[in-house]
């Protein structure tokens, strides 16, 4: 009778554990190379002490290892966030050392802007229930301002709107802080931005602000998705100088709108609000005056009506 099950055996062909690890990596990787995955970003803690970045892509079924390598990671238009469903594209690559696969990212694109739509409620709700958004916590912005800062790109088109409309209002300092307003960068150096500025009494060369403006021209929701960071948004919460929002154009909102003391739909509003035109600072000063020559004429109606009442009273009983 013949044996079926020494010759299966005697067909199986033999690995070491490093040659199959081997041969499985160079079947998948071979198979696959570029991939396209969607999934949720997992586990994401920003970069590793060695730059690179480490987490993981989830659904509901399944989970895969991600990297991003530290020379790839500044490259990205758009980085992954803890939470945010994306689209990931990159390399399929497997450790024979621990039989294990991941992906080597090389771009993310957000799942579409109802990703983004969802993750910034949900920083509202929780910045909402923090109370950064209450009115309590806003400064008024002072009517006579000596000096202004403008935190803004240098190269924008936005600097140049605020500037042309300080032009014919009434005269201020003005100091331009430069800084990234799109990217990874830019939350981080709108933050230190506010921090240095509210911090100029221990730099002579600076006159502290009396308003702060953050401001850039309109653009896509992933084009100031920075400016709904929190690192940006408990910057100007704590903030002790008054800031003003000028981030986009009318429709564009950002959380940064909700935490600032006011909020400008332009950065040409941002300007407007700050600082009075010659023309308004003149009716101003009318009504003052008028209100004051008012006082004036109420005082001495009350002066001298007292007078009276007191020569009344020092004949009826003298």
């Amino acid at each position: 009778m013949h044996n079926f099950e020494i010759d299966y055996q005697n067909n199986i062909q033999e690995f070491t554990v490093s040659e199959f690890s081997n041969d499985v990596k160079r079947t998948i990787e071979n198979k696959y190379g570029y991939v396209k995955l969607k999934g949720e970003v997992s586990g994401y803690k920003g970069a590793h002490s060695s730059g690179h970045h480490y987490f993981s892509l989830k659904d509901s079924g399944a989970k895969i290892n991600a990297i991003i390598w530290r020379t790839k990671y500044k490259d990205l238009s758009f980085k992954p966030e803890e939470g945010l469903e994306i689209i990931a594209t990159g390399r399929v690559t497997t450790y024979p050392g621990s039989s294990s696969y991941q992906i080597t990212i090389e771009r993310i694109e957000p799942s579409g802007e109802g990703a983004l739509m969802a993750l910034l409620e949900e920083r509202k709700r929780k910045f909402i229930k923090e109370g950064l958004f209450s009115e309590d916590n806003k400064i008024a912005l002072p009517y006579f301002p000596k000096n202004i800062a403008v935190i803004t790109s240098e190269n924008g088109d936005a600097l140049g709107d605020i500037i042309k409309k300080f032009s014919d209002r009434m005269p201020v300092n003005i100091l331009v802080f430069p800084v990234s307003v799109q990217g990874d960068k830019c939350p981080i150096e709108v933050a230190n931005a506010i921090d240095k500025l509210n911090n100029t009494d221990l730099d002579s060369k600076i006159n502290r602000p009396d308003i702060i403006i953050i401001s850039r021209g309109g653009g896509s929701l992933e084009d100031l998705w920075g400016f709904n960071d929190e690192l940006i948004i408990r910057a100007v919460y704590n903030s002790k100088i008054p800031i003003i929002s000028g981030v986009g154009h009318e429709h564009d909102w950002t959380l940064i709108d909700f935490v600032a003391d006011k909020r400008a739909s332009t950065p040409t509003a941002a300007a407007e609000m700050a600082i009075l035109k010659y023309s308004d600072f003149s009716s101003r000063l009318s009504e003052i005056s008028d209100r004051n020559e008012k006082l004036f004429k109420d005082l001495i109606l009350f002066k001298r009506n007292n007078y009276n009442l007191f020569s009344f009273k020092i004949t009826r009983y003298s």
